[in-house]
This record gives structure tokens, sequence and C-alpha cells, in this order.
């Protein structure tokens, strides 16, 4: 099934007194279950600007983006927050934990959006989560007391405790050291093959993409398929 399609896909802005600037220009993209994709830039390439559009952050300016066959442009604002907090995983470079939970409240977070039983089983899946990335036994530490390999891992927990459909990692090792960030990424592939969920990786580091099937690369707002090294 096809989780997201890009057609022809625009994002211009317009910068205060000056000409209308262009980030994205024609970008076709197809995202299926289970894919491994790799999306290869330098800064200022367009990632961020592709992440949000991958993500339901925001909307292009022309072309077609739909999300399980229904075009993004017909969800209403909560709609797309709804889709967006049950059907996708956000893993970030920065870990964005709040510093005054511990790992568990940390990862309980977006269950507290959740309906039915996970609503109500809400503890007991985030220390399921985190079990399963390897920190059961620091459900109770908070995020100054954690390495940087073990807030990472608390912070794919969280990301993937709804068991989202689709996971957009951005930068996901890019503040971790090399053997880290190895085991991080091979921790993400683990959880996405494990649930069936499209991965989308999005990296300036060629030894990260090289682990997907799938290899684009972004220059100037144009989106390339390219070959594995």
């Amino acid at each position: 099934m096809t989780l997201l399609h890009l057609a022809s896909v625009t994002r211009t802005v317009l910068p205060p007194d000056q000409p209308a600037l262009t980030i994205l220009n024609g970008v076709d993209l197809d995202v299926e279950e289970d894919d491994r994709i790799s999306v290869v830039g330098r800064s200022g390439s367009g990632k961020s600007t592709l992440l949000n559009l991958l993500g339901l952050l925001d909307t292009p300016t022309s072309g077609v983006l739909e999300f399980a066959g229904k075009p993004v442009k017909q969800y209403s604002s909560r709609e797309r927050d709804r889709v967006r907090g049950r059907e996708i995983g956000f893993v970030f470079q920065q870990f964005n934990l709040l510093p005054g939970r511990t790992a568990l409240e940390n990862v309980i977070m977006p269950l507290l959006y959740a309906e039915g039983r996970q609503f109500w089983r809400r503890r007991a899946i985030a220390a399921e989560m985190l079990e399963e990335v390897g920190l059961g036994h620091r459900l109770e530490s908070l995020p100054d007391r954690l390495s940087g390999g073990e807030q990472q891992r608390v912070a794919i927990a969280r990301s993937l405790v709804r068991g989202p459909r689709l996971i957009l990692a951005d930068e996901p090792t890019g503040a971790l050291d090399l053997d880290t960030g190895q085991s991080v990424m091979e921790l993400i592939d683990e959880v996405a093959t494990r649930t069936r969920a499209a991965l989308v990786v999005i990296t300036h580091d060629p030894a990260i993409a090289e682990r997907s099937r799938d290899h684009y690369r972004l220059d100037h707002g144009v989106l390339t398929r390219a070959e594995a090294s």
C-alpha cells in the first residue's frame, strides 16, 4: 500500500521584501509500506522542508501530496494533526526529552492522545516499549541521568510507542558517536521491520544512507534517485 505519494510537488516561500524563494521543485516520491528510503542532501538543500511535507507538518505550494490515498489538501488542520499523531513517528537529531520527566513519563506522552485500550494501558505499553529498546531498567531515570545513546533510545521509544506506519528519521545519529549511532540505526531498523513500518531517513551521512534499500539525493530542491555506493 502506498503511504505517501508526491507528484510534481513544489514549496515556495515569500521572504519579506524579497522575490519568491523556491525550496522544493518538482518533487516526485512514493513511499510504500515496509520501504527503506534514504534522502541525502547538504545543508540548505531543502531536507527540512521535505521532512515537514512528508510528516504532514506543512502543505505544498503546488503539486499532489497524498497520505494513504487521500489528498492532504482535503484534510482539515485537526485531521492532519490526528493522522500525524497516530500514523507517523519522528526521530530527530535532538532528543527533545522533557527534562523534568522520567524516561517512562516521556514515552507515555504520545499515548495521552490515544484512545481506548492504548490510552488505558498507556503506562504498561510505554514500559514495554522501553524494555524493547533495552531500557527496561531505566524507567524512572531523568534525562540528565542518561547517556546520549540512552536519551536517543528514549526518544525512539516515544516516537514509536503508538505503532506508526511511517517513521521519519531526521539526522537521527547526528548527536551521537559512531558506534552509538550505528547501534541506534540498527534499533530503528529492527523496530521498523517488526512493525512493517516504512522508514525514511534524511541525512548528510552516506554511511547511514547506505543502510536503506532505496536512495535519493536532494540538491537545490530537486530530488533524484541515486544508486547505492
